[in-house]
């Protein structure tokens, strides 16, 4: 009984492991959630071990009969999943002894735990992957949503947090847009880069066996082998690339959480979130706080810590495989849980959003905004260059502050004191609307090119 009980590399020791050492050696609790992936790298290895004529078909076929049913024994919450044991490669394995007996001995030929490990996460991490995709693309949808709602509502555009030039509230909601767009891309581009599959490499070295890691590969949904079986079983850049992108992707959650953090306070008024989205306090009862923004701009900070962790594992090993690597799955993992729950809390965040569009067109009057549209404009109908006319609309905006009116307040002989010979059209200038469909450059904020762009995106998501 005691040999049973064994770890499947106890044979060359003459003593138990120890107690701490086999409490921290062992990933079950964490790699349990590679079930799925490791029985199907299992049944297209058996399928392959019998196509090559390295095993016989009724030992194949009892060997995938009998990862079949484990396999539905975990998806009913049957499986006793056991730490002696310690990962999951390793619980599958004595479980099919159990179930097919000494059949099972001969599952593991020409592989090793270093090459079904990686196999394992490497394909979790493009469902991961995907799954993360299908996220971003229905916050994108959100954002679009909300956007195509408040095309024509004016807010102030800010640099360094001081009113800049008036935009459409839309063409903000399409900047995030454009970055989530990019996260999707980075995300997309990683199951490109995962796109080899690592079976058949064994421990480091490859294997005598006759084996077809082509048909391996096509089976297991990789587009080919990998090339070197060292660099196979050392690579975790993989895990690190995943990392990355989540981080990416989570500090651009975080910068609109922050926003919605500003904007929905008592200072700036520019939004309202619907009471689904706030929490209150413990003793002042007229609070209403955006603590899921909050947490969404804290947990950004979880999913930076993940990456620097994974690199700093990384870092200093000499290849090919260590044990240090057994704490990417538990990385990855929670790097994943955090950021998706982010998306999720983001997605809902948009939608109970309602802007406040009188106090942003208001705002959008302070600050003098206008000033370079009325230098534009002395540089379009003056023949001025442009820092001649930067120069008088400086002028004109320490004349307007020291009257202590808008742009817009001035009337025309005002504005004919900075510069004669005026024509009375210049008014329109100081228009933030008029400012705003301007702005007809591609990429711009003006109305026309904004209903565009939105157009062109709701055709990329289809």
């Amino acid at each position: 009984m005691k040999n049973k009980n064994k770890a499947v590399w106890g044979s060359r020791f003459n003593n138990p492991t120890s107690k701490i050492f086999e409490k921290i050696g062992a990933s079950i609790d964490v790699d349990k959630r590679l079930f799925e992936e490791d029985i199907f790298g299992s049944i297209v290895h058996a399928e392959m071990l019998v196509k090559q004529k390295i095993i016989d078909k009724n030992a194949g076929n009892k060997i995938i009969n009998g990862l079949k049913i484990i396999r539905k024994e975990i998806r009913n919450k049957k499986f006793n999943f056991n730490s002696k044991y310690e990962d999951i490669h390793l619980n599958i394995e004595k479980r099919l002894f159990q179930i097919i007996g000494k059949n099972a001995g001969y599952l593991h030929i020409a592989r090793s735990r270093n090459d079904q490990v990686i196999t394992d996460f490497k394909m979790w991490t493009k469902k991961a992957s995907a799954e993360i995709i299908k996220n971003i693309n229905i916050l994108i949808k959100s954002f679009l949503k909300k956007s195509e709602s408040n095309i024509d509502c004016i807010m102030p555009g800010f640099t360094h947090l001081k009113n800049a030039q008036p935009i459409s509230f839309a063409h903000y909601l399409l900047a995030y847009i454009e970055m989530f767009k990019r996260d999707r891309k980075r995300f997309s581009n990683n199951i490109n880069y995962i796109n080899e599959c690592p079976l058949g490499v064994g421990a480091l070295a490859g294997t005598s066996y006759k084996i077809d890691r082509v048909f391996t590969a096509k089976k297991l949904g990789f587009k080919k082998p990998t090339n070197n079986s060292i660099d196979t079983v050392s690579d975790r850049d993989f895990a690190i690339d995943f990392l990355s992108a989540a981080s990416i992707c989570a500090m651009h959650i975080s910068r609109f959480a922050e926003e919605i953090i500003i904007w929905n306070s008592d200072i700036f008024k520019l939004i309202n979130l619907n009471d689904k989205m706030l929490t209150g306090s413990s003793i002042m009862p007229q609070k209403k706080n955006p603590d899921p923004a909050e947490l969404i701009r804290g947990r950004a900070g979880k999913n930076f810590g993940l990456l620097q962790s994974m690199l700093t594992i990384m870092k200093g090993l000499p290849l090919s495989y260590f044990k240090d690597m057994q704490e990417d799955k538990s990385i990855v993992f929670n790097g994943y849980d955090t950021l998706l729950e982010s998306i999720i809390i983001t997605n809902e965040l948009v939608k109970n959003i309602k802007a406040n569009k009188k106090r942003m067109l208001n705002l959008s009057n302070e600050g003098y905004t206008t000033a370079t549209d009325f230098a534009d404009y002395l540089v379009q109908n003056n023949k001025l260059s442009f820092r001649e006319a930067y120069k008088i609309s400086a002028k004109l905006v320490n004349y307007a502050e020291k009257k202590g009116k808008k742009l817009s307040d001035l009337d025309f002989n005002e504005v004919k004191k900075i510069k004669k010979d005026l024509n009375k059209n210049v008014m329109k200038v100081f228009d933030v609307t008029n400012s705003v469909n301007l702005k007809t450059s591609y990429g711009g904020t003006s109305i026309k090119n904004i209903k565009k762009m939105i157009s062109k995106i709701k055709k990329e998501l289809k």
